[in-house]
């Protein structure tokens, strides 16, 4: 593996079709202002870089980043890659990560709007996060210990499992398809609606309008705060530990709470059951 060291790089395609390389306390930036340092590349380390040029890392397999800074100048720094290990690092440019394949990402910070879209085989650890549309048409995910802050996350996404994360987003898991969501906060307003298979299980939701138009939906032991208008429209099986405000018009199915400030029934289709147990 040939190593480079303490160099800084300005060049358009400074490290273009390179294999086998280690790039350590590099810095990619200056005023040639050089785009896509390490296209068409594979095994590829880079450690202690700092990156504030744009599109990084395209057509890249086999890459490893540790303990970098890749700044809100540096655009579009992952694309098209896979076999992908992130640590310890700061994404903090726009449209971070698209169209991978294969990617770990653990004890990072990220900040970009449009993140993940369309990529598959991610998993993410022990991060904090901050977009909007994260995400976006993704499938096969595992998310464990991240907080999350942004507007219209996870829609689209398919084959998703959520353990221990903070969630506070609006619009969430919108159009999501077999998800389950595990020991998590889940705030926000209008929470995965035309949503298919999404369990929930152990969690506080808290919002207005939650889980509407959803089909196969399941809450599995789980506190709902600030909720209004929910499960309109819903095939649902729901265990709720807390008081609800409303529920509206589910569709089939059995919900199971405390109490209801109000049932609302205003069309013929209203099978669902709703059981109050604290009576």
């Amino acid at each position: 593996m040939r190593e480079f060291t303490l160099q800084n790089y300005d060049q358009e395609r400074a490290f273009y079709g390179e294999h086998n390389i280690f790039v350590h306390e590099c810095r990619f930036a200056g005023p040639a202002d050089g785009e896509s340092a390490f296209k068409e590349c594979a095994d590829v380390r880079v450690q202690e870089c700092e990156f504030d040029l744009r599109y990084p890392f395209w057509h890249v397999h086999g890459l490893e980043i540790d303990r970098c800074q890749l700044s809100e100048t540096c655009r579009a720094a992952l694309w098209y890659s896979d076999d992908i290990t992130v640590s310890n690092t700061e994404l903090h440019g726009i449209k971070a990560l698209r169209e991978c394949h294969a990617v770990r990402i653990h004890d990072c910070s990220i900040r970009s709007a449009e993140f993940g879209w369309m990529s598959s085989d991610v998993t993410i650890r022990n991060a904090r996060a901050e977009g909007e549309y994260f995400m976006l048409r993704s499938e096969d995910l595992h998310f464990e210990n991240m907080t999350f802050k942004g507007k219209y996350s996870f829609q689209y996404v398919k084959n998703a499992v959520f353990e221990h994360c903070d969630l506070d987003t609006k619009d969430a898991f919108w159009h999501a398809e077999n998800v389950l969501v595990r020991n998590c906060r889940v705030k926000g307003e209008y929470l995965a609606w035309y949503c298919k298979n999404v369990t929930f299980e152990h969690c506080t939701i808290i919002g207005t309008q939650p889980l509407c138009y959803c089909e196969g939906l399941k809450l599995i032991d789980c506190e709902m705060h600030e909720c209004d208008l929910a499960f309109e429209r819903s095939e649902v099986e729901a265990e709720v530990t807390t008081p609800v405000i409303s529920i509206k018009n589910p569709l089939s199915g059995s919900i199971s709470v405390p109490s209801v400030g109000e049932i609302i029934r205003d069309i013929a289709q209203a099978g669902g059951e709703i059981v109050i147990t604290n009576q």
